[in-house]
């Protein structure tokens, strides 16, 4: 207990900095130029707080964190976003709300959520700083855990310790077909009937992909693919121009004008189910509170104006 206390003690954010920096640029040299010092500075604070932990932490082959190193790096992560929290809140705290905001998003939702929820920030909050990321919820999941998002709007529900999720709103999965296709005159059409005619999907291991599959293999149906499409955001802009029906969540018709396309509900599929992750393990500064608000406030205005669309959090 003393050594580790001592450990403790000895170790300073400047060796967590570094080792960060490392991680980040996977070399000494890149991380110093992300410091703005010089290399042999890097690999001395690197080199202490492994002789303070009596580990490797880095790789030097490999330039890869060790299993030592991942849990270092988990944790450093995680201050990093404490002492920026810790400076955003007594900024707030002086005067206006502001500070970095990170948000992830997936593509088909940050297609009509971003541009309102950036304008709204904008509005309320003119000193905060959002980055925004569009990525998918498998990529998403693990930048929340470790601190290098503030939040993510992705699908649900999700599997994480430390994870806690603000459920947003569930979504139809729709067909979208081109207006000379046999299904065009319908509204809707039953779940067995998606195997009548071939249809453009994600592919196989995508989450969107995976929960029809199975849903559809319960029952004895199987799809006849027109076409594997990796990313629901070009798979609705090839069938919303036509090519062919896809399988898509209603929110990938939003705002697009109808032209050479139909929507078709069909009747017994499971809708998808999104929410706002956060990491429990870390307090929400005062911006990542003001963002939550607002975000789930553009969701409350927006999202029951779309087809489809069905809101689910207390609004």
């Amino acid at each position: 207990m003393a050594l580790l206390v001592a450990s403790f003690l000895a170790m300073d954010l400047r060796q967590l900095t570094h080792l960060l920096a490392v991680a980040e640029h996977q070399s000494f040299s890149g991380a110093a130029r992300s410091l703005h010092t010089v290399q042999s500075n890097v690999s001395t604070h690197v080199a202490r707080l492994e002789a303070e932990l009596e580990t490797v932490l880095i790789d030097r082959r490999t330039m890869s964190p060790t299993a030592e190193g991942l849990a270092v790096i988990e944790r450093a992560q995680r201050i990093r976003s404490e002492l920026q929290a810790i400076t955003d809140d007594i900024a707030s705290m002086r005067s206006e709300v502001a500070g970095l905001v990170r948000i992830g998003c997936i593509g088909t939702t940050a297609r009509w959520l971003a541009n309102p929820l950036l304008q709204r920030l904008n509005d309320l909050y003119p000193a905060l700083r959002p980055m925004l990321v569009d990525a998918t919820t498998t990529s998403l999941l693990p930048r929340i855990s470790n601190g290098e998002l503030d939040m993510a709007v992705v699908n649900t529900p999700v599997v994480g310790a430390g994870l806690s999720t603000l459920n947003l709103f569930e979504e139809e999965r729709v067909i979208i077909a081109p207006r000379d296709h046999p299904w065009a005159q319908r509204k809707t059409i039953t779940i067995r009937e998606l195997s009548d005619h071939p249809i453009m999907l994600t592919p196989a291991g995508t989450t969107f992909r995976d929960a029809i599959d199975k849903e559809l293999a319960s029952i004895g149906v199987h799809l006849v693919p027109a076409a594997e499409v990796d990313g629901l955001r070009l798979l609705a802009s090839l069938a919303l121009q036509g090519h062919a029906p896809a399988l898509l969540p209603a929110s990938a018709a939003f705002d697009h004008p109808e032209d050479n396309w139909v929507l078709i509900r069909v009747d017994g599929l499971t809708r998808r189910s999104v929410g706002l992750i956060f990491n429990q393990r870390t307090t929400p500064s005062t911006p990542v509170r003001s963002t939550i608000e607002v975000l789930a406030s553009v969701v409350r205005d927006i999202a029951p104006q779309q087809p489809g669309v069905y809101l689910t959090f207390d609004h």
